[in-house]
């Protein structure tokens, strides 16, 4: 299987971006196709006595910042490394796309470039989070600031089958996220949605409050992406708050020190499981060929999970099993 990654993508490109391709091509057997500017991809192998096998290399010219508008994608910039990965992805000389770099950007590319699934209002962000007792998907994270009820129903449809498909949930419980438990609560948009997945045949649990998403009350939390960024920037923000307290509460004294040497074991085994680096990136669902978005500050490690996870979206057929959903 050929994946495509953007060399030049997110905060750590192209030294993280290049040794997570280098250690998915030993582990899962891909074959990979970096976009970037050759001459600095080549000097990082070299640098870092890394090896190129099975590994390509496209050059391009440009490279599309975090600064840059959405639609650079699609005009100053399309030599850039993200514009010619999206373009290789959609002439069929690649299985799967990667990216670290500028979301708008990306989201953009992906939906005008690669084009949408035959029926599908819009795509949107999927990035898979950690909660209590495992993991679930949030749909839309961002994408897509205004929607319409339809939109939503769609967004549910799509988490369903990819957290069914490629992450192996059985029969993925879906969630509105409220204000309220009650069927009435929230404005229109979302009383209409409720209506729509109530009389659908998703597993449709009902709204779901924010303080009941970390506890993973559903496999699929869905909302407007106005509403699901938030969610997720807050989530974010408030985990890095309560490890550094963590952190700070155990080296700050002998007490703590010695309390610390007695549960390290634990608390790096709950560090593991709320790194979302295990979780590679988001899809971005409704494009009808894989694209995954990777964390703006993505390592080696982030950038093998996602080249994994297209791999495993790519063998569940899951884009298929979408198109005939609809």
């Amino acid at each position: 299987m050929r994946i495509i990654v953007d060399a030049f993508g997110g905060d750590n490109a192209p030294l993280e971006i290049i040794k997570g391709c280098v250690d998915a091509v030993s582990e899962y057997n891909v074959h990979i196709t970096l976009t970037g500017d050759e001459n600095k991809i080549k000097e990082v192998f070299s640098d870092n006595s890394l090896s190129l096998n099975n590994i390509e290399i496209f050059n391009c010219t440009q490279t599309i910042t975090m600064e840059d508008s959405a639609d650079s994608v699609l005009k100053d910039k399309k030599n850039s490394s993200m514009a010619v990965g999206l373009k290789l992805l959609n002439e069929g000389k690649g299985d799967a796309f990667i990216s670290a770099g500028n979301s708008g950007a990306l989201c953009m590319g992906a939906t005008l470039g690669i084009k949408r699934i035959k029926g599908i209002k819009r795509p949107a962000f999927a990035p898979v989070m950690p909660c209590e007792n495992g993991f679930f998907m949030l749909m839309d994270g961002g994408a897509n600031i205004e929607c319409r009820p339809e939109m939503l129903y769609q967004f549910a449809l799509m988490g369903s089958i990819y957290m069914k498909k490629v992450m192996g949930i059985e029969n993925p419980r879906i969630g509105l996220a409220n204000v309220g438990a009650e069927e009435h609560k929230g404005n229109e948009l979302y009383q209409t949605t409720y209506e729509l997945l109530k009389n659908s045949n998703l597993n449709f649990i009902g709204n779901v409050e924010g303080r009941d998403i970390p506890k993973g009350v559903c496999d699929v939390v869905v909302c407007d992406g106005f509403t699901g960024n938030l969610i997720l920037k807050t989530y974010e923000g408030v985990a890095l708050v309560l490890m550094n307290q963590i952190k700070h509460m155990f080296a700050d004294s002998t007490k703590g020190k010695l309390a610390a040497a007695l549960v390290m074991k634990d608390l790096k085994e709950m560090k593991i499981h709320f790194d979302y680096n295990r979780y590679g990136g988001a899809p971005i669902l409704g494009t009808s060929k894989p694209v995954f978005k990777a964390h703006g500050s993505a390592k080696a490690v982030t950038v093998k999970n996602a080249i994994r996870l297209s791999v495993e979206y790519v063998n569940a057929n899951a884009i298929d099993e979408i198109s005939s959903a609809l």
